[in-house]
């Protein structure tokens, strides 16, 4: 069973709420920046803005904030460019430098939500031509170019230069610096930290240190938790998931997973609604064995953002693993109006489907199965998955019911597919070992059974019956 963690950089693919950083001008205040909002202010040094700035930059602002608080996905691309327009005129006619960057900067973000991120680029390489220290512009620019190359080499280094630019004040980039840092998890010595996970722990403790209650900060922490639990079950996180299996069952070590279930506990008492904190704590849940407590925390991040497409796969995935091919179909479903090019939603939605196939509505069902795993091998035509899981589709549920050559026809497919699985599962053996082991016990299946099924020339004399050759024990 796949799960899926809130991954706030992963946006791109993900489509869960990305809650970054929105810039504004605070007029005849001298503050520099609020923590409980993330929004950066003029400080006493800039001169005040004007009234029209004012005005325009509040209805942009405004624009924007709507555009957030929207749940039904990523916005149409026209949106976003009619968003990021209204800033664009603002740097344009603004007579304040700091309100033109904030508008340039506010362009940009804008085009992130709908995940254009080259056209975001554009605007933060701007920003950062003429203030190189706009720390906010250098994070979202690393964030942006990380979403379309995945380096997390120079994603890393951009953000820790962030980092240093905002003097260890931008909580934002600490804490997505530490996302990335886990998600390489390597053996780099920095500074004061051994690895990539100390330093992310610091990095997220820093965040904390600045604002104990950021939301954000505390889910990665009760992530770190939960990481840590995987590798000392033995699990370093670099094997490639498959979906050809269930549940394993591993637990980890409950120590670190007690750990995470406390942040989570913790942080759900600071803030019952931020979404993201009850899809790890689910995640936590599975790990524990906890299931009816991690469909609970699902549910209900999926209840708070119904855009939240981890939480919806995770809500499938738990029902798929118990049986519950119905919760599992509507959760699947839910995830690919979110993103439709989901890989695992449409591979997930064929089993949902399969589970459901009875006598009554075999025909239909039959069609939606195959249509589903259509889908998941155009979307990802190189995934072994997909091929194991039509194998067992095609000789479980297509070679039943028909004549003997119908029969034979289809279970000749199924081999044909549990071939090709093995073809691509080859260079990744060690994710696919056991499920490359299963086929071939099922290739061999196959074989006995179609030639038991065969009949065997023998020159039979007279009347004799033609004899057939049960399969070997």
């Amino acid at each position: 069973m796949n799960l899926y963690a809130y991954i706030r950089i992963k946006e791109r693919l993900r489509g869960g709420v990305w809650m970054s950083l929105v810039l504004s001008v605070c007029f005849g205040c001298g503050s520099a920046t609020s923590k409980a909002t993330g929004v950066i202010v003029a400080s006493q040094a800039e001169p005040p803005a004007s009234k029209k700035d004012q005005a325009l930059f509040s209805a942009a602002l405004n624009e924007f904030l709507q555009l957030d608080k929207q749940q039904n996905g990523q916005p149409a691309n026209e949106v976003c460019e009619k968003i990021a327009g209204s800033f664009e005129g603002i740097e344009q006619e603004s007579h304040s430098e700091a309100v033109r960057l904030r508008a340039l900067y506010n362009a940009g973000l804008s085009y992130t939500r709908c995940h254009q991120d080259q056209k975001a680029i554009h605007y933060f390489d701007r920003v950062l031509e003429r203030d190189p220290k706009f720390h906010y512009a250098r994070a979202q620019r690393a964030l942006s170019r990380y979403r379309i190359d995945w380096d997390k080499d120079a994603a890393i280094a951009e953000l820790k230069q962030a980092v240093l630019d905002a003097q260890f004040q931008n909580v934002a980039a600490l804490v997505d610096l530490a996302t990335i840092q886990m998600e390489r998890d390597g053996s780099i010595e920095d500074g004061d930290c051994k690895n990539d996970m100390e330093c992310a722990k610091k990095n997220i403790q820093r965040a904390l240190a600045i604002e104990d209650n950021y939301m954000p900060a505390l889910n990665q922490l009760a992530l770190y938790y939960y990481k840590q639990a995987d590798r000392s079950s033995g699990d370093t996180g670099n094997k490639r998931k498959n979906q050809v299996g269930g549940m394993t069952g591993e637990k980890g070590n409950i120590q670190q997973l007690e750990l995470a279930a406390l942040v989570c506990s913790q942080a759900i008492l600071k803030n019952p609604k931020y979404a993201p904190i009850h899809n790890t704590a689910g995640l936590v849940q599975v790990s524990l064995g906890l299931i009816t407590g991690a469909v609970r925390e699902f549910s209900i991040a999926t209840q708070l953002d119904p855009s939240f497409f981890e939480a919806w796969m995770n809500c499938a995935a738990v029902n798929l693993s118990f049986r519950g091919f119905e919760q599992a179909q509507v959760a699947y479903q839910k995830a690919i109006q979110i993103n439709p090019n989901s890989y695992e939603a449409h591979l997930g939605l064929a089993l949902a489907f399969r589970g459901q196939i009875n006598d009554a509505n075999a025909d239909r069902q039959l069609v939606l199965v195959q249509s589903e795993l259509d889908t998941a091998k155009k979307l990802e035509p190189d995934r072994a998955d997909t091929y194991y899981n039509e194998g067992i589709f095609i000789q479980e549920y297509k070679a039943k019911g028909g004549d003997k050559a119908k029969t034979i026809a289809s279970l000749e497919e199924a081999k044909k597919k549990f071939q090709q699985f093995i073809d691509k599962a080859t260079p990744h053996h060690e994710t696919y070992e056991e499920a490359i082991k299963l086929a071939n016990e099922r290739m061999q299946d196959i074989s006995d059974t179609i030639q038991f099924l065969t009949p065997t020339p023998e020159s039979p004399a007279g009347g004799e019956a033609v004899q057939f050759h049960p399969p070997a024990s």
